[in-house]
C-alpha cells in the first residue's frame, strides 16, 4: 500500500500529485490492469477456436461472393 504524508504547509493538490506519481512509478496500476483482464487458459482455447471459425466463415462468404451467390 502506498503512503504519502503531508508536509508542513503543503497544498492538497501537490500532495495528490506526489501520491499519483508514486503510484505510477511503483507499477501498481499496470499490475492491476493486467489482473483485471486476465483470462483463464481454458478461455484462450475457446477464443482460438472461435477465431478459426470466424476465419472459415469469412472465407466461405468470399467464395460465395465471387460465385455470385451472396
Amino acid at each position: 500500500m502506498m503512503e504519502v504524508r503531508k508536509k508542513e504547509g503543503e497544498a492538497v493538490n501537490s500532495l495528490i500529485f506526489r501520491f499519483i506519481k508514486k503510484v505510477q512509478q511503483s507499477g501498481i496500476l499496470r499490475e492491476t490492469k493486467k489482473r483485471r483482464f486476465h483470462t483463464r487458459p481454458v478461455n484462450r482455447l475457446k477464443r482460438k477456436l472461435s477465431a478459426l471459425h470466424r476465419e472459415e466463415k469469412k472465407r466461405e462468404r468470399e467464395i460465395a461472393k465471387k460465385l455470385g451467390e451472396f
